[in-house]
């Protein structure tokens, strides 16, 4: 039976992550990228730049499903707008879970979301669509992660914790269990969070207390 196809909506150094975990996670079959427009034709770990977005209408009427590989950078708009775009042309957007991620049982995933290598998801914890936790990402139990937020490499994620939509949380910080963070944040590399911060916070190279 041959595996359904998956178009990859983004083409840099992202991109190249979650296709080593698509290929590992074993479900899809990767038709190809989409990029800019001096990418296209472009190839990437076997793969090629297919098109731009502007070809999605007419790829949605061969290819079912889609997921946003653009990584998320200062702003979560791009993979938000990227998203919508896809949703709104009927694309489906799977889950993916590399093989060597941990989740529970007792956690859910939302769709678009990829769960990248070495993850832990732990019981109870919920995470909404479009995000990405990142290799070696750690969820505790309860957390809650919102639509469209990044969580990136070796990121501590405490128990009971809120990650507000469209957030970013930087490789190697940690939340205090039961703090939140609103919409829009940004912690940068190696921070502790150790109380709520409000909506579009931006903190970078020092620690909260």
């Amino acid at each position: 039976m041959s595996k359904p196809a998956l178009i990859l909506i983004g083409a840099g150094g992202h991109a190249h992550a979650c296709i080593d975990v698509i290929e590992q996670n074993g479900v899809y079959q990767i038709a190809g990228l989409i990029g800019m427009p001096d990418e296209v034709n472009d190839h990437h770990l076997g793969y090629t730049v297919i098109g731009t977005d502007t070809d999605l209408p007419e790829l949605a009427k061969t290819i079912s499903c889609a997921l946003i590989t653009l990584g998320q950078v200062k702003t979560p708009a791009h993979r938000t707008r990227l998203y919508q775009q896809v949703v709104e042309l009927g694309f489906q957007l799977p889950t993916i879970i590399s093989p060597s991620a941990y989740v529970s049982r007792h956690a859910s995933i939302g769709a678009g979301t990829i769960v990248m290598h070495g993850a832990i998801v732990n019981a109870g914890a919920r995470v909404g669509k479009n995000c990405i936790i990142n290799t070696r990402a750690l969820l505790e139990h309860d957390v809650t992660v919102a639509d469209h937020c990044h969580i990136s490499t070796g990121a501590i994620i405490n128990g009971n914790t809120v990650i507000g939509s469209g957030s970013f949380f930087g490789s190697g910080s940690v939340i205090k269990e039961g703090a939140s963070l609103g919409q829009g944040c940004l912690v940068g590399m190696g921070i502790a969070v150790l109380h709520n911060l409000h909506n579009n916070t931006q903190i970078a190279g020092h620690k909260t207390s």
